[in-house]
């Protein structure tokens, strides 16, 4: 598997390689450095600590000794260290506990501490409110009972207490902090040693590997060349050959092309003239089609002139039944008009009016019935005319629909004679695109010859060429197989 790896991939896999143990190193030190630079704080932690319950035993001394200044001498400007530690110590108290807040045990031992504190520190204002109150001789037999020395020294007792362990502490962290330093000492050291020499491994293997490869590479290069130079004598040889074999190609493919472009042009001719005649045919049907239609009209034309004759007729004959009322309303007046006339002639002198008024409505009737008998007789010439028009119409009607039967049939012969125009046209055509299509490829095959030949020539031309070029490969390689392997070489 690695002999088939790339220079490329072999140099990186090396230096990742090298660089993976260096980044270890790096990392392994880092956290030793970090694990130093941790330990050294805690010890510093632990010696503010240590340096803060010296302050807190400090002031307290300060306190108990400016309480026993101001009982001996009633003086208050004694009390000016007890007044100052007061507030230091709860101070330093709070200090102590923040410090240690990752320590349940010294976090018990102080609350401890706090508690003794203020047992001392009420103690001391006892005796200094004494003083004030009763004199010397009741403060100092208060402090006679040694009160505050017991619980001064259990103070004393819980600092030094505090402070061993805080000690114990400093001197386990600075054990871990000379380990730590140490082992960074020893991992640079060593893992920069053994990186140096992994890099020369790796380096030597590298260099080992690709020798070989290369070496064989350049032996193979070698035995191409020799191969090469008998194929490109083989190469020259038959170019030489085809040459001549194409020249002679290319004389026949000449005469095939022109042969070729005579066909193409006469199934040109013979397929414009079947266009031509299609076209006719077409314009004939489209022509037939036309005509068809026209008939067709008129026979909708001469069917809507019969509806309406049969229409007229019809409405003539509802007239006719019109005119019969309004004939016998005008007898029916006609005798109201001499009725009312006699009875007007009756009246005598008062009737005149009236008899006047009703010959004048005879006389209207009259005239009514004779329009009547005017209306009757042209309705009956109306009649006559409407029936013989039906009949003319219903005649060319016949004369249409037969017509119409004609050009039907006409329509059916040209669309044979179009079907068959199209049939030849499309044969023309198919003829025309296969001669054009063997001309194209005649002139394709004719192109490929002649660079074929043109091929031929290059070949022979180049064949020394490559010979030049493969003997200048084998001398190439030989430099390559002495600058690999010199003792080889």
């Amino acid at each position: 598997m690695f002999n088939s790896w790339t220079f490329g991939r072999r140099l990186a896999v090396g230096f990742g390689l090298a660089g993976l143990v260096l980044l270890v190193i790096a990392f392994v030190s880092f956290r030793n450095t970090t694990d130093l630079v941790e330990n050294n704080g805690l010890v510093g932690h632990s010696l503010q600590v240590d340096a803060k319950l010296g302050g807190l035993l400090t002031e307290l001394v300060d306190a108990e000794t400016g309480q026993r200044g101001f009982i001996i001498t009633g003086d208050e400007n004694y009390l000016a260290p007890y007044q100052a530690a007061l507030g230091t110590i709860l101070t330093t108290q709070e200090e102590l506990r923040q410090l240690t807040a990752d320590n349940p045990g010294q976090q018990r031992r102080l609350e401890t501490l706090s508690l003794v504190i203020d047992q001392r520190l009420s103690s001391m204002k006892t005796g200094i409110d004494l003083r004030r109150a009763e004199g010397f001789a009741s403060a100092a037999g208060f402090m006679s009972t040694n009160v505050g020395k017991a619980e001064m020294d259990q103070a004393r007792a819980l600092i030094a207490e505090i402070r061993d362990v805080t000690a114990q502490l400093v001197a386990r962290r600075t054990q871990k902090v000379e380990e730590s330093a140490r082992w960074a000492t020893t991992i640079t050291v060593w893992g920069g040693l053994a990186g140096v020499v992994l890099v020369a491994v790796i380096g030597w293997f590298i260099t080992r590997s690709l020798s070989q490869q290369i070496g064989s590479a350049v032996g193979e290069v070698e035995s191409s060349s020799t191969e090469l130079q008998a194929a490109a004598t083989q190469q020259a040889t038959g170019a030489k050959e085809q040459s001549a074999a194409t020249s002679e190609i290319t004389t026949t493919i000449s005469e095939l092309l022109a042969t070729s472009r005579q066909i193409a042009e006469s199934a040109q001719r013979v397929a414009q003239i079947a266009g031509q005649t299609a076209v006719a045919a077409h314009s004939g049907q489209g022509m037939v089609d036309l005509t068809r239609e026209s008939m067709a009209g008129i026979r909708r034309q001469v069917d809507q002139i019969v509806a309406d004759m049969l229409e007229l007729g019809k409405k003539s004959q509802e007239i006719g039944a019109v005119l019969d009322i309004v004939s016998e309303l005008a007898e029916q007046t006609n005798i109201l008009a001499i009725n009312a006339t006699i009875e007007a002639v009756g009246a005598g002198e008062a009737g005149l009016r009236f008899g006047v008024v009703a010959d004048e409505i005879r006389k209207l009737a009259d005239r009514v019935g004779g329009s009547t008998k005017e209306i009757r007789t042209l309705i009956d010439d109306v009649r006559s005319a409407v029936n013989t028009t039906v009949m003319a119409t219903e005649t060319g009607s016949k004369a249409v629909d037969a017509g119409s039967r004609q050009f039907g049939d006409v329509s059916v012969a040209f669309n044979d004679i179009s079907g068959l125009v199209t049939t030849t046209t499309e044969a023309a055509r198919e003829i025309e695109l296969s001669t054009k299509q063997q001309t194209t490829a005649v002139e394709q095959v004719n192109i490929a010859i002649v660079n074929v030949a043109q091929a031929s020539k290059e070949t022979e031309a180049s064949s020394g060429q490559v010979l030049a070029t493969a003997s200048q490969l084998a001398a190439l390689s030989k430099q390559l197989m002495r600058i690999v392997h010199p003792k080889a070489a």
